[in-house]
């Protein structure tokens, strides 16, 4: 007989079997879904979705029987190990439906009953294993009006919840902004793609899962009775319907996915322009915040040096701090004073670090007990959590003084800790089927069919003894096999003392065998111990799991405290082994840095010594810094650590520098050196250009602005134009914020002497000869050399090239034309470009030793000539 056909296409189908008929009628309500169908210790895939899974879950493709002699292809995953394979599907942006047996299937008439009794998307996991500890997981509900957005940001694994409402001519950067800021895993839209294109754009660059044409979620009367719901008090803040519709939404979109009420939340952080300080994406990245620019690591990144946290809910929190920094200097004032406090008590600090190093993620445990994910090892690291609750609140209390107001607040959760203690066994397995999980002393029922299953020899030795004594038959035996049982043994010259309660059960030829009902009952409780161990594990389990869910509030909001303590401690800790500072922040427009340093450079400053700067700013005298001078000599690493000090002084960090006052600044804009982005046809000088315009729209007084190389992308005096003319714009009133400006046309310099406010400032350098070399110091006035040749004969340009470009230079300088010689030709026809890297590194040194003028040399510049040897010799 031919072997059935695989096929992979539903309408292929005409007459189906009873099992398939079941997927199908599930998988049409789940067209959009990767369906894990239930059967047996397997969750199994059909059709398309098989076909979907193995190529991504690297699965054999096998098929089976589905109606009219065909086998439906089929892949399938062990019920055990689904979380890792669901993980795997949801990272490349599927959405997997769990469709379960919800019934006996003992107790089933003919096929057992399944239902969809979850969804995982990727903006609505809640497995702490598929999601990343430090960094929250927001799924964004973005409701798009006429003249309005109003967005959601939601992490139902912690119960994180943020929302705003956008308006204005500068709408869609803002929006943008957000969706930065959050980089949501997932988005639902109420209109369509073509309706909201540019965010649905934005999303989907940061590999978001877009959900768009979704109105029938944001039905406003729907949508507010969900929101009184779930967050009762909060409602009346939520100023306009999109408000309403957009949160509302959320909550539609999460009772639909998780199948339960939505109860992962109680409080919404509802705000609006003006509460944090804005920073735009380009300034995220340029100033490498969370992530470094080459390798897209956390390593390298301000995050990096700041992130000390012991606990994934204090990462997540620095995280959120550090892309919303505040714009209130009374709550960042609050927040200095507990890091200084723990400055102070590093005793203290190293006692709280332990503390802390232990507790694991309270959040996202207690969401997996109110989605009813979770299994007895979650509640055993909740207990082992929040048992260290009072020593943390004790030693707060008693050492910190600016903290106590903090650990006043904590629940330190004894009941439930006692509860957990005694209830669940010290290493619980994975599964809540098979028992194993409650400790004995817990819960009699529990402990008696234990006994009876421990103990069913000893058991049945009593009865045997018993028996024997109330007969007087010495001889009588109580014994087992497979066939019948337990059963009593009496030879037959002994049965006249059996008396009439006993039962025949078997007649063999030397003794007879009976029952009684003591020895039945007995047999089915032995029998039955493992089954009904195991139910009552399962119930006591669900009644702990529904305990914690019942007091999800209170976990939550001292898990929130937890957080917020232990990044105060981690702050504290880099600021102690950093030699980092308090900063004065106030309303004022200055911002006075002494000695500041850039917190991530000096880190990597191994073989050299980091050259800390002063910077004065303001909106008078100070107004825009005109920074001249080469390339590698530090302009850009000044200007971003002084947008770095800035930003962490108002999340309420220490800072690097001696000293400094920060007036509070409203907005951070950079724009840094671009690439080519070949993929939308723009140039870099398209890409500079845009960034410029946005800042020019959206800068106000109180914003910070760094310019760095501004119109170098086109042509000398296209360029210059342009970069003279936003100098102009920037200082006029219609911003007049604080501005760095970096450029190589030193023409700039001469604005300080047209426009009051407008101050000099460059790169120290010394040029003996041929030779240069950076200090690496910002200092007063302007510099009328860009040291091009000096800086190419540094990177290693070849000599007779860098020879050349001095003789094209004089020509053009001398206003005389560009000669070109026999010679010229000669060599540029037969130069080797590549002929310098290969030149004796000792010929190099003792070249660079022989243009050192040792009288004249300051002793950073003998610092600096010492491990510029030491590093050619050693590379």
């Amino acid at each position: 007989m031919a072997e059935a056909v695989v096929i992979q296409n539903r309408s292929e189908l005409k007459t189906v079997t009873p099992m398939m008929k079941q997927y199908l009628e599930i998988k049409a309500e789940y067209e959009d879904y990767i369906l894990f169908y239930r059967l047996g210790d397997f969750y199994e895939c059909f059709f398309e979705d098989a076909v979907k899974a193995s190529r991504v879950l690297d699965l054999v493709l096998t098929g089976r029987e589905c109606g009219d002699g065909k086998r439906a292809a089929m892949c399938g995953v062990p019920f055990h190990k689904a979380d890792v394979f669901i993980g795997k599907l949801v990272e490349q942006g599927y959405k997997v439906g769990i469709c379960e047996q919800v019934e006996d299937p003992k107790q089933a008439v003919g096929l057992v009953k399944r239902e969809v009794i979850r969804v995982v998307t990727p903006g609505t996991v809640t497995d702490a294993d598929l999601l990343s500890d430090g960094q929250n997981n927001f799924l964004a509900s973005v409701y798009c009006g006429k003249d309005s957005v109003a967005l959601c940001f939601a992490d139902i694994s912690t119960g994180d919840v943020f929302t705003t409402h956008i308006s204005g001519d500068d709408m869609l950067t803002r929006v943008k902004n957000e969706l930065a800021a959050y980089m949501p895993s997932e988005a639902i839209i109420n209109v369509h793609d073509e309706e909201c294109n540019e965010i649905a754009e934005v999303l989907r660059e940061r590999n978001a899962l877009v959900n768009t044409g979704m109105k029938r979620l944001f039905a406003y009367d729907r949508c507010r009775e969900l929101v009184r719901g779930v967050f009762e008090d909060e409602i009346d803040r939520l100023s306009t319907p999109e408000h309403v519709m957009a949160v509302g939404a959320m909550l539609a979109y999460i009772r639909e996915t998780q199948k339960t009420d939505v109860t992962f939340a109680r409080e919404i952080n509802v705000y609006s322009k003006g509460q944090y300080l804005e920073l735009d994406y380009n300034t995220r990245r340029n100033l490498e915040l969370t992530e470094s620019m080459k390798n897209k690591d956390k390593r390298g990144s301000l995050l990096w040096v700041l992130d000390k946290t012991k606990t994934a809910m204090g990462a997540r929190l620095l995280r959120s701090w550090l892309l919303k920094p505040l714009l209130n200097p009374v709550q960042i004032v609050k927040r200095q004073s507990c890091v200084s406090d723990l400055v102070k008590n590093r005793m203290q600090r190293d006692e709280l670090s332990e503390l802390l190093y232990g507790m694991l993620d309270l959040e996202r445990l207690t969401a997996k007990a109110v989605y009813g994910t979770a299994n007895a090892k979650d509640l055993r690291s909740i207990c082992i959590s929040i048992e260290r609750l009072p020593e943390i609140k004790s030693l707060l209390l008693e050492k910190c003084s600016a903290m106590k107001e903090l650990a006043e607040k904590i629940d330190t959760l004894e009941d439930l800790a006692d509860l957990l203690g005694k209830a669940i066994v010290d290493t619980p397995p994975h599964t809540v089927r098979e028992g194993g999980m409650i400790r004995d002393g817990f819960n009699t029922d529990l402990d008696y069919y234990r006994s009876i299953k421990a103990n069913g020899t000893d058991i049945m030795r009593s009865i045997e003894q018993r028996e024997r004594e109330e007969t007087g038959i010495k001889t009588l035996k109580v014994d087992y096999n497979k066939v019948f049982g337990y059963y009593i043994e009496v030879t037959k010259s002994l049965i006249d003392q059996v008396p009439d309660r006993y039962i025949r059960k078997q007649t063999l030829t030397n003794c007879e065998r009976y029952i009684t009902g003591e020895l039945k009952e007995m047999e089915n409780t032995i029998f039955s111990a493992d089954e009904k161990i195991v139910s009552i594990e399962f119930e006591l389990f669900m009644g702990l799991k529904s305990v914690i869910a019942e007091n999800n509030d209170r976990i939550r909001r001292t898990a929130a405290l937890i957080a917020e303590i232990d990044v105060y401690r981690a702050f504290a800790e880099v600021a102690d082994k950093n030699g980092y500072i308090c900063p004065e922040v106030d309303l004022s427009h200055d911002l006075i840095i002494k000695d500041g340093r850039h917190p991530v450079v000096e880190k990597f400053v191994t073989d050299n010594y980091f050259v800390p700067n002063d910077t004065t700013l303001d909106v008078t005298d100070n107004k825009v810094m005109i920074i001249t001078g080469p390339n590698m000599a530090g302009k850009s690493t000044y200007m971003r650590q002084v947008a770095i000090i800035t930003i962490m002084a108002q999340i309420g960090s220490f800072v690097p520098a001696r000293d400094a006052r920060i007036g509070i600044v409203d907005k951070v804009f950079t724009r840094v050196g671009a690439s080519d982005d070949l993929a939308s046809g723009q140039s870099t000088f398209m890409l500079e250009m845009n960034e410029v315009a946005n800042i020019l729209k959206n800068a106000t007084k109180r914003s910070l602005i760094i310019y760095d190389e501004v119109g170098r992308g086109t042509s000398t005096f296209d360029g210059m134009a342009i970069a003279r003319s936003v100098v102009e714009y920037t200082y006029s009133k219609k911003i007049g914020a604080k501005t760095l400006f970096a450029t190589h046309y030193h023409e700039l310099t001469d604005m300080e002497t047209q426009f009051p406010g407008i101050v000099n400032y460059n790169i120290a350098a010394k040029k003996r000869g041929d030779s240069i070399t950076f200090l690496r110091k910002i200092v007063r006035g302007g510099t009328d050399d860009s040291y091009g040749i000096e800086v190419a004969k540094l990177a290693g340009v070849p000599n007779e090239v860098v020879k050349r470009a001095r003789e094209i230079l004089k020509d053009i300088e001398s206003g005389a034309g560009v000669t070109v010689t026999d010679r010229t030709v000669k060599t540029a026809d037969t130069v080797d470009l590549f002929s310098g890297f290969v030149s004796s590194v000792n010929d190099e040194v003792a070249e660079k030793l022989k243009e050192v003028d040792i009288n004249t040399m300051t002793p950073i510049e003998a610092m600096n000539l010492l491990f510029e040897l030491k590093r050619m010799l050693k590379d």
